[in-house]
C-alpha cells in the first residue's frame, strides 16, 4: 500500500463528501483484463471533469485497485505503477491527484490484507486522515468494490455503463447500491445533495 440498478431513491444521504475511493479498472480507465502495458490506457469519458470538480470542492481521493496479475506472475508491480502513471499523466491533474493509493497483488485465492472486498485500506485511510465515514464513498464497477465500501460502513454507487443491465442487479440490490453510467453522474448527484437524506 502507498502513502442496484438505480435503487428507488436517487436522493443521497450524509454530509458533504471529504472522501471519494476510487476503483481503477473499469472505473477510471477502461477495463483491459490484466493491463500491464501503459499503451494500453484508455480514460472513461468524463472522468477526468470529475476528478478535477472533485479536486476543486477539496475532495481527498484515494485509488484502491485490486492487481492479482501481480500474484499470477503475469507482471510486476512496477507494471502497475507504470499503468499508473500513465492514467495520471492522461489525466493531466498533478502527479499527486491522489493522496493515497491502495494496490492489493493477491490472488483472490490467497491470504490478503487489502484486496477488496476487504475495507482495511478504507478503514485505515480514514483513521489516518480524520475522516467520518458518513462523508466518504467508494466508487466502482464490480461487486467487491461496492462490498469493501459496505464493509468499511461508508457510501456506495457502482459505475456500470447500462444502470438496468441484468450484470450484477442481484448484488447491487441486495447491498442497496444506487448505479450511474459514470463517475461524472455519479459524483454529480453526490456533491448536488446538500442535506442529510
Amino acid at each position: 500500500m502507498e502513502d442496484s440498478s438505480s435503487s428507488p431513491s436517487r436522493s443521497i444521504p450524509g454530509r458533504s463528501p471529504r472522501a471519494l475511493f476510487l476503483d481503477r479498472d473499469g472505473t477510471l480507465i477502461e477495463h483491459v483484463p490484466y493491463l500491464h502495458d501503459p499503451a494500453g490506457v484508455v480514460l472513461l469519458p468524463g472522468v477526468r471533469e470529475a476528478l478535477l470538480r472533485a479536486k476543486e470542492a477539496s475532495i481527498q481521493l484515494f485509488l484502491f485497485t485490486n492487481q492479482s496479475g501481480v500474484g499470477r506472475g503475469l507482471f510486476a508491480l512496477a507494471d502497475v505503477e507504470a499503468v499508473n502513471g500513465r492514467m495520471l499523466d492522461l489525466l493531466g491533474l498533478g502527479s499527486n491527484l491522489f493522496t493515497a493509493i491502495c494496490i492489493a497483488p493477491e490472488c483472490p485465492d490467497e491470504p490478503s490484507a487489502y484486496r477488496k472486498p476487504s475495507p482495511r485500506f478504507i478503514k485505515e485511510t480514514l483513521a489516518l486522515h480524520g475522516i467520518d465515514r458518513d462523508a466518504a464513498w467508494m466508487l466502482g464497477d464490480s461487486a467487491v468494490d461496492w462490498e469493501a465500501g459496505r464493509n468499511a460502513g461508508i457510501h456506495v454507487a457502482a459505475i456500470v455503463p447500462d444502470p438496468s443491465a441484468a450484470k450484477d442487479l442481484a448484488v447491487r440490490t441486495r447491498l442497496g447500491v444506487s448505479a450511474y453510467s459514470s463517475v461524472r453522474e455519479a459524483l454529480g448527484v453526490i456533491l448536488s445533495s446538500d442535506s442529510p437524506g
